[in-house]
C-alpha cells in the first residue's frame, strides 16, 4: 500500500536527510495536524505547520486556546501561514517562527534556453487546486499549435486510501484532459522522477484557486528555470516573489479561465523573448534562499537554541 507523499512528507524527508540526527532527536516533531502523534511529556514538542488555517482537521483544535500550551514551538512554512494562524487563533507568538520549505539536489536545473517553436507547459499540483480552470483555458485555445500541456495530477499523491475515497470526484477532469488535443494527461508520477524531468519544460502553469500555504511545485519550477504563470492567491506572491507572470485571482472561474487562456496564448512569444540571464538569476535566487543546504541552517540554529 502506498503511503502519502505530498509536500509535507517530502519536506520531512529532506529535513531528516539534511539536519543532524542528534539535533532532531532533541524534539518530538509533529507535522501539521495537532496531536497526530502523541505529545511527549519529557521532550520538546514541535508542531511543523504546513496546512491552511481553515482546514477542518485542525481549525477546531487551534480555536481552543487551552490546546496552545501542548506544543513548545510552532514552526510555519511561510509568513503568510504564520500570519493567518496569528490572526485567527492568537497563537503564542513568542513560541512561533517561520522556516521556509526547500528543494534538494535531486531537482535538475535547466541549462538550455534556446528559442523553439512549440512551448511545453506542465501542471503538477492536485486536481482541486485549479486544474478545472486550466483545462477550460486549454479547451478554448485548441487552435494554438504552439503550446502543449502535460498534466501530472492525481489524488494518488496522498496515498492509496485517500485515492480510494476521493478520486472518483475528479475522473471527469482526467477524462477531459485525456480528450483535449493540446493536453497530455500523465497522471501520478513519483516526486523524485518529476524532479528529473521538470527542467525539460518551458512553463509551469498553475491557475491556483486554492490558498497555498507555500506551493512547493511553483518554487521547484522557478528553481529549475521555468517561467511560472500563476495567480496571486495565498502564499504564492511570498514564495514566487517577482518572477512569475501573475494572473490576478478572481472567484469567477469562467473569467479566470479566460484570463489564463489569453496569457497562455502569449507564452510562445514570451518564452522565446525571455532573457536567459534573467532566468539564470531566478535559478540562483532559489539556490541561495530555498535549497536545503540553506534551509538546514535555519533548522540547526533553531534546534541548537532549544534548551
Amino acid at each position: 500500500m502506498q503511503l502519502p507523499k505530498g509536500g509535507t512528507e517530502i519536506q520531512e524527508a529532506y529535513l531528516r536527510k539534511h539536519v543532524k540526527k542528534e539535533l532532531l532527536d532533541k524534539i518530538n516533531l509533529t507535522t501539521s495536524i495537532p496531536e497526530k502523534t502523541p505529545v511527549v511529556i519529557d521532550r520538546t514538542n514541535v508542531l511543523w505547520v504546513h496546512n491552511s488555517y481553515d482546514q477542518a482537521n485542525l481549525a477546531p483544535w487551534f480555536k481552543n486556546k487551552l490546546n496552545h500550551g501542548k506544543y513548545d514551538w510552532y514552526v510555519f512554512n511561510s509568513h503568510w501561514t504564520y500570519e493567518k494562524y496569528r490572526y485567527f487563533f492568537d497563537i503564542p507568538t513568542e513560541r512561533s517562527l517561520v522556516i521556509a520549505n526547500g528543494f534538494d539536489d535531486e531537482l535538475v536545473i535547466k541549462k538550455n534556453f534556446d528559442p523553439h517553436p512549440k512551448i511545453k507547459m506542465v501542471y503538477t499540483s492536485t486536481p482541486w487546486r485549479g486544474l478545472d480552470v486550466l483545462l477550460a483555458a486549454m479547451e478554448s485555445i485548441q487552435k494554438n499549435e504552439h503550446v502543449e500541456l502535460d498534466v501530472y495530477s492525481s489524488t494518488q499523491i496522498y496515498g492509496d486510501q485517500f485515492k480510494q475515497h476521493n478520486d472518483n470526484a475528479f475522473k471527469p477532469l482526467y477524462e477531459k484532459a485525456e480528450k483535449l488535443p493540446n493536453v497530455n494527461y500523465k497522471g501520478y508520477i513519483d516526486h523524485s522522477e518529476l524532479m528529473k524531468k521538470l527542467h525539460t519544460y518551458d512553463v509551469y502553469v498553475h491557475p491556483s484557486t486554492f490558498e497555498e500555504t507555500f506551493c512547493l511545485a511553483a518554487m521547484e519550477s522557478l528553481a529549475a528555470g521555468l517561467i511560472v504563470v500563476t495567480t496571486d492567491l495565498g502564499a504564492l506572491p511570498e514564495v514566487c516573489a517577482g518572477f512569475p507572470v501573475y494572473v490576478p485571482y478572481m472567484k469567477d472561474k469562467k473569467q479566470l479561465a479566460q484570463k489564463f487562456a489569453y496569457t497562455i496564448n502569449q507564452m510562445p512569444m514570451f518564452v522565446n523573448a525571455a532573457n536567459p540571464d534573467a532566468l539564470r538569476f531566478q535559478q540562483d535566487y532559489y539556490r541561495n534562499f530555498y535549497h536545503w543546504d540553506i534551509i538546514k541552517g535555519y533548522w540547526e540554529n533553531f534546534l541548537n537554541g532549544i534548551k
